[in-house]
């Protein structure tokens, strides 16, 4: 997984996956989920991230 912050757009893109996208869904107005072929999700944006408190990110590793 990758993520990478567009601080001049304030945009957030999680990338989970380099399948190619096939279909893309807007769940809101600041989230975004890209799917590969077979339903399994590839990458989510987050628009206006540092603006709604997304960041910073805190990412836990499972126990």
């Amino acid at each position: 997984m990758k993520s990478i912050y567009f601080e001049k757009d304030d945009i957030l893109e999680i990338r989970a996956s380099d399948k190619p996208i096939v279909r893309e869904v807007s769940q809101d107005w600041h989230t975004n989920v890209s799917y590969a072929e077979y339903g399994t999700i590839v990458e989510i944006v987050l628009l206006d991230a540092k603006k709604d408190g997304l960041l910073p990110m805190e990412f836990r590793k499972p126990a």
